[in-house]
């Protein structure tokens, strides 16, 4: 699989919906751990913790969310996005995304299961850095995926 330093390098990633990011990266780093690993804009935030990782996104929990039941939904990586889809769509599955490239360096399907769960599946297609498309990389060292230890640069 592809490396991209603009997602964590884990195969699932669940996407949790928190309607103050801010204050779900705070709390979610402080009570259980994790390290913030990239912000994007004010609506959305990839944390890390070991070697998983989950993306908190702007939104409500409660409320069905169209596409998206409950708000949340699971990102998985693979290899090849376009077969993956065709083989969702041959068992079934609604695609609410066709695959799409998107300038943070993805090719990214979404698809609701048999059961009403929202899912997005993933396919790197180039490294890029988070910088180019808006995005602040924060964590660098203990805590991020990979690292074998040591402390994020201060300064």
């Amino acid at each position: 699989m592809l490396d991209n330093r603009s997602i964590p390098a884990v195969t699932v990633i669940p996407v949790l919906v928190y309607p103050d990011v801010a204050a779900a990266v705070a709390w979610l780093c402080a009570a259980f751990g994790f390290t913030e690993h990239l912000r994007i804009f004010d609506h959305r935030a990839q944390l890390v913790v070991g070697g998983g990782a989950v993306v908190v996104a702007q939104g409500d929990f409660d409320p069905p969310a169209g596409d998206r039941p409950g708000g949340h939904s699971v990102m998985v990586r693979v290899e090849d996005v376009d077969a993956h889809c065709a083989r969702a769509t041959r068992h079934g599955a609604r695609i609410t995304q066709p695959p799409t490239t998107h300038p943070f360096g993805e090719r990214q399907y979404g698809a609701i299961d048999f059961a009403g769960h929202a899912w997005t599946f993933t396919q790197s297609v180039a490294d890029v850095d988070p910088a180019d498309w808006g995005g602040v990389l924060v964590a660098r060292g203990e805590g991020e995926i990979g690292s074998t230890g040591g402390s994020p640069p201060r300064g």
